[in-house]
């Protein structure tokens, strides 16, 4: 099986899990200028270099610990996309003081329901949405990094936040 089809599998299913979104976000952010099956497939090498994806610990990585994953060389070394990491981790962090977690935050805009487009072509599903132009400019506010309108449509695609649905 294809190191990314987890990714795949979970494209457009609604999730909850902190960790899961951290993930997500994670590819999105490891996507932009590349394929999502290559940033998708680099799985357990994120999960290996952000604790397993715990933000907490993740928020409180010293610069000793970026250098330690650009040295990795299994990672995609790109050293503004792993600080972006750190930085949208303290982001989730600093959320927690007003949300009971990121999964409340993102689904705070939704009223907690996924939205719905539906498309009678596949290929006039777009790579961004207004819904999701919203929620990059609140992320970007609050600190994220990385979270353009296509990189936060995407994210919100995969976490099933977003939904295409083609209706012939």
């Amino acid at each position: 099986m294809k190191k990314s089809q987890w990714y795949r599998d979970q494209w457009g299913k609604p999730t909850h899990d902190d960790r899961m979104l951290f993930l997500l976000l994670t590819v999105g952010v490891f996507q932009a200028g590349l394929s999502w099956q290559i940033a998708a497939g680099k799985r357990e090498i994120f999960e290996r270099n952000f604790c397993d994806m715990d933000f907490h610990q993740v928020a409180a990585f010293f610069p000793e610990d970026l250098e330690q994953i650009v040295n990795d060389p299994e990672m995609i070394r790109n050293p503004r996309k792993i600080r972006a990491i750190v930085a949208n981790a303290r982001a989730i962090v600093t959320l927690l003081k007003e949300y009971d977690s990121f999964a409340e935050y993102l689904w705070d805009f939704t009223g907690g329901v996924p939205i719905i487009h539906e498309y009678e072509l596949k290929d006039e599903v777009p790579n961004t949405l207004s819904e999701a132009t919203v929620i990059a400019k609140d992320m970007k506010k609050r600190g994220f990094v990385y979270v353009g309108p296509i990189v936060t449509c995407m994210f919100l695609k995969a976490a099933g936040i977003i939904q295409d649905q083609i209706v012939e």
